[in-house]
């Protein structure tokens, strides 16, 4: 009994299922097969992505496995604000705590690399230091010279230094918050994919953001940089097309709470209509990608950028999936992130294909038989 040909190029974990399950890992890195709950689990099962918590919202989806760590200490200022106040509180006490400690040790050492605990009470020797005679007196005298709070006696006070402290201090931390910043915690996959999608050619590219504090009003853009040649022989160096990414249905606006696959669908109006497989390795152009968003902890507007050149396109792939259910929550698996497997895709144009279901009866022919149809004409 022949084999149906959708169940053999297309595993199990890409169907859509109401509730996302657990994958089990089979032998294969690339491959996961999933089994389908019955409706009576999935009754049991169901989570909501969202929380019931008025008027927060809060996302139930757990972000694991990020490798990068190091990106969070780049926008070290988002990461402090994004603190719990028990890990703020702390984080804040223990800045002043450690300064504190460490400059009492260092007035300690200098009076005993120097002698003055020596020479307690020796009225002919000058001590650098007065009255640290151990390291509780050094800690209150650092206590006192980093809060201004007086050694017991006048003295002069640096009131232009205390300015300049803080025109620096403001200085600081209008570069610190950036929000450029913002966008080394947001990632790109490292290829497009192009294959079948709705029976749609499509090509694809997959987005995340590794915090938990979410971009607002999150829009994506995608332009085509490519050199061109009119009919009337004007050579146009690095024209710009724009890339239909669901801006006529709002596909184009996101909520980056989960790795999202961006889409493009390669119909009549897009660039890559006529471009098959082979014509994409003799082609030169690059896709620039433009993610812009609000900066949920700060309000100010993010932008994050990549492109994708020819060479970083996979023809006859897709992604894997990174995300499932756990524990009651969504947890996502950033080692999955830029995984793909292959799938059946012709590596004939878009045009030709429609030109093909149009020649094999319109909407009676799916994609699988115009698949068919070119590879008995290819052979």
């Amino acid at each position: 009994m022949p084999r149906d040909v959708s169940s053999r190029w297309y595993p199990r974990h890409t169907h859509s299922v109401p509730t996302i399950p657990s994958p089990v890992q089979s032998k294969t890195p690339t491959r996961s097969i999933v089994s389908i709950p019955s409706a009576e689990r999935l009754q049991t099962r169901r989570c909501k992505l969202m929380e019931d918590e008025r008027p927060l919202g809060k996302c139930q989806v757990n972000l694991g496995n990020i490798q990068e760590k190091k990106r969070f200490l780049s926008d070290i200022f988002t990461t402090i604000v994004d603190l719990k106040y028990r890990w703020f509180l702390f984080v804040f006490m223990m800045c002043y705590i450690v300064t504190w400690v460490a400059f009492g040790t260092i007035y300690f050492f200098d009076a005993w690399l120097r002698g003055d605990i020596d020479h307690i009470g020796d009225p002919e020797w000058k001590a650098c230091i007065e009255n640290v005679d151990n390291f509780i007196s050094a800690l209150l005298f650092s206590v006192e010279s980093q809060r201004t709070i007086g050694y017991g006696s006048r003295i002069v006070t640096s009131i232009i230094g205390s300015m300049i402290d803080a025109l620096m201090v403001g200085c600081m931390f209008v570069k610190i918050s950036r929000p450029k910043k913002r966008a080394q915690t947001l990632i790109f996959s490292k290829n497009c994919v192009i294959s079948h999608r709705d029976e749609k050619l499509c090509l694809m590219f997959r987005i995340g953001d590794l915090r938990e504090s979410h971009m607002v009003d999150a829009k994506i853009r995608a332009k085509l940089i490519k050199s061109r040649q009119t009919k009337e022989g004007e050579f146009i160096p690095l024209e710009q097309s724009e890339l239909n990414l669901g801006y006529d249905t709002g596909e184009d606006r996101l909520f980056l709470v989960e790795p999202q696959i961006i889409c493009h669908v390669i119909n009549q109006r897009s660039p890559f209509w006529d471009m098959s497989a082979e014509s994409l390795r003799r082609e030169q152009f690059e896709i620039i990608i433009i993610l812009e968003g609000i900066v949920e902890a700060t309000g100010m507007t993010c932008q994050a950028r990549t492109s994708y050149t020819e060479d970083e396109i996979l023809w006859g792939y897709r992604f894997e999936p990174c995300m499932w259910l756990e524990k009651g929550a969504f947890r996502v698996d950033y080692s999955r992130f830029e995984l793909t497997f292959e799938v059946q895709t012709p590596a004939a144009s878009a045009k030709e294909m429609q030109e093909m279901a149009d020649a094999c009866g319109g909407w009676l022919c799916s994609t699988w038989l115009v698949s068919a149809c070119l590879s008995w004409f290819a052979w």
